[in-house]
């Protein structure tokens, strides 16, 4: 039956106007008044649902129109709705950047939309800034507005009085060092290595506390009818690389497997000496980079992933975990240091994106989507497979490698758009 609930998308009119600080503050706040609270992102993103899941004191889904599909969405909203008291979305870029972009999510999910302005070199063109956002496609939403970075009362004021009548005013949060978040070539940093993660959060949601009621209206959120997957992975478990150099993991990707019936054991390449007992692996992207030297020391755990691999057991590794799998990869000093050698061929980080969008790419056992983000080059000498297929036109596609049952590509896959498929790369045998 349909659910009603609270609900918010968080947007602004570009990325680093603070909408992670936002959202992970008027999470926080909620819990503080004993609400229930469930976070999503918009768009692909593995770093800043680290911050809100701290947040809001649970896992944080991707919502994308495409990636996720709009059925799929909706069945995330439902089932959140019906636990929660609150529902808060983080939109991706700018509202009406990229397609879909996140006015298209919140259009096509009926959610009220919050624009986040950074107000710190503004005053008056802020209401010019607010109105064009606000009335540029008919039919949005609009909750209405927040300043960030606000200099003074005087400031926030001034910001106030520019906006045009009818357009509502949620207050201005001040601009503030002890809440603001650091970030890394890929965006923020992971929040394990955020210093005082909690306390920045609580004290941003002490500045955000006096605007926030009425931001959120009741939402209904109807229920989508999904059949339950076939446990085409029963009795196969799959040890998965996660730690500081492997953590870019879709929550939704990791509920897939175990949908189809695997048992999942996690494990530390920077730390274990050897691999759980498991009959596939999975190596997810992160920033392996910044730990060459305590991946190229752990010695045990190399010869026992060479030892999986030339067992014919599989792997799948995306990204970060994929350049370990070569035989050397350097960073930013672009010094290179040997890395596994399961992949013949060498990385290296660059100081601008590589690749970055949305792709899809057809395998032997199926069609999937994902996206792909990266600062790093590869060469191998290894043929491809097959190549994946941008959804934008100035995005490239990218290199999927195969060797026994080793895949390995840039491309973070979304596992639940096609579980059929996902299953077979993992099934041993």
């Amino acid at each position: 039956m349909p659910k009603v609930c609270d609900a918010l998308l968080v947007s602004a009119p570009a990325s680093g106007q603070g909408k992670t600080t936002v959202t992970a503050a008027l999470a926080a706040w909620h819990r503080s008044q004993g609400r229930r609270v469930r976070v999503f992102k918009t768009g692909p993103d593995f770093l800043d649902p680290m911050v809100l899941e701290r947040a809001s004191g649970h896992p944080v889904y991707q919502l994308d129109l495409w990636m996720v599909g709009e059925a799929g969405c909706r069945a995330l909203l439902h089932a959140a709705a019906a636990e929660s008291d609150v529902i808060l979305v983080e939109g991706v870029m700018g509202l009406f950047d990229g397609t879909p972009s996140s006015a298209d999510l919140a259009q096509a999910l009926g959610l009220p939309v919050l624009a986040v302005i950074d107000g710190s070199s503004m005053a008056q063109t802020f209401g010019a800034v607010a109105h064009g956002l606000c009335s540029y496609r008919p039919g949005l939403q609009f909750a209405g507005v927040l300043a960030n970075r606000v200099g003074s009362d005087s400031h926030a004021q001034m910001l106030k009085d520019s906006l045009p009548a009818g357009l509502r005013w949620f207050g201005a949060m001040p601009r503030s060092a002890s809440y603001s978040l650091p970030e890394r070539h890929l965006g923020l940093v992971q929040a394990s290595e955020v210093a005082q993660l909690d306390e920045r959060i609580a004290q941003a949601a002490q500045a955000i506390g006096p605007s926030v009621e009425g931001m959120a209206s009741p939402v209904r959120f109807e229920p989508v009818v999904a059949e339950p997957l076939p446990p085409l992975l029963a009795g196969v478990r799959i040890a998965v690389a996660r730690d500081a150099a492997f953590s870019f993991l879709y929550t939704a990707n990791l509920d897939c497997l175990r949908a189809l019936g695997a048992e999942l054991v996690f494990f530390s390449p920077l730390a274990d000496a050897a691999l759980p007992d498991a009959h596939s692996l999975y190596l997810p992207g992160g920033y392996p980079e910044l730990h060459l030297h305590t991946l190229q020391a752990n010695t045990g755990m190399r010869e026992a992933i060479r030892s999986h691999h030339a067992q014919g057991k599989p792997i799948v590794a995306e990204c970060g975990g994929m350049l370990a799998l070569l035989d050397s990869l350097a960073g930013h000093d672009g010094v290179p240091v040997p890395m596994w050698g399961l992949l013949p061929g060498t990385g290296a980080l660059q100081k601008r994106f590589v690749n970055l969008g949305m792709h899809a790419v057809q395998l032997p056992e199926g069609r999937l989507r994902g996206h792909s983000f990266h600062h790093a080059r590869m060469d191998s000498t290894l043929p491809a497979v097959a190549f994946t297929a941008p959804q934008r036109e100035r995005s490239h596609a990218e290199p999927v490698y195969r060797s026994r049952r080793m895949h390995a590509s840039f491309m973070h896959l979304y596992f639940p758009s096609h579980p059929g498929a996902v299953a077979q790369l993992f099934a041993p045998g």
